[in-house]
């Protein structure tokens, strides 16, 4: 809603505003994205204008979307899954995010699962079995490994750590 608001006031009117993309009705004039970029970065966001970058951003989107909000349920292998949605050969999409992000899709993937853990452990709602079957983990010896390697820490200490770093209510 706000970046939509930030191109109606320059006058631009949206088709469709999604998680990284915006389809206006008419072209953009270089004054327009000038002033649009300023208020965009005054409200914590960029753009993005060059194919590498929005390539980039969509991939990144992809992963976050599958991961965060779909409980990561692939059908198909996560390359597949990329090519698929983007039109374009993983090879080509692999070689570009690496170049530019300096790490591969498949570690960004697993930071994002990993992040996904630690949400999953501080809401204490789901045991770790849960949370590697939700997270499509064949085992919790697989969770744990990958989780310590990330993190440096296994599941079980880190949900401690929360624990110690919380005040009860009735001591506040």
């Amino acid at each position: 809603m706000v970046v939509k608001s930030e191109f109606e006031k320059l006058g631009l009117q949206t088709i469709s505003v999604e998680l990284g993309e915006v389809e206006l009705r008419e072209s953009i004039t270089e004054n327009q994205k000038e002033s649009l970029l300023k208020n965009l970065q005054a409200l914590g966001f960029d753009l993005i204008d060059d194919k590498k970058s929005k390539s980039i951003e969509k991939i990144k989107n992809l992963i976050i979307d599958l991961v965060h909000h779909k409980n990561n349920e692939l059908k198909t292998n996560l390359s597949d899954y990329l090519a698929q949605n983007l039109h374009q050969d993983y090879n080509t999409l692999s070689n570009l995010f690496s170049e530019v992000e300096n790490t591969t899709i498949e570690k960004y993937f697993i930071s994002q699962k990993i992040e996904k853990v630690k949400e999953l452990l501080i809401y204490n709602e789901l045991s770790l079995s849960e949370i590697a079957d939700i997270l499509n983990y064949s085992n919790v010896a697989h969770l744990s490994n990958q989780f310590k390697k990330i993190t440096g820490f296994t599941p079980t200490y880190y949900k401690q750590l929360k624990d110690k770093k919380r005040i009860q209510i009735e001591n506040l």
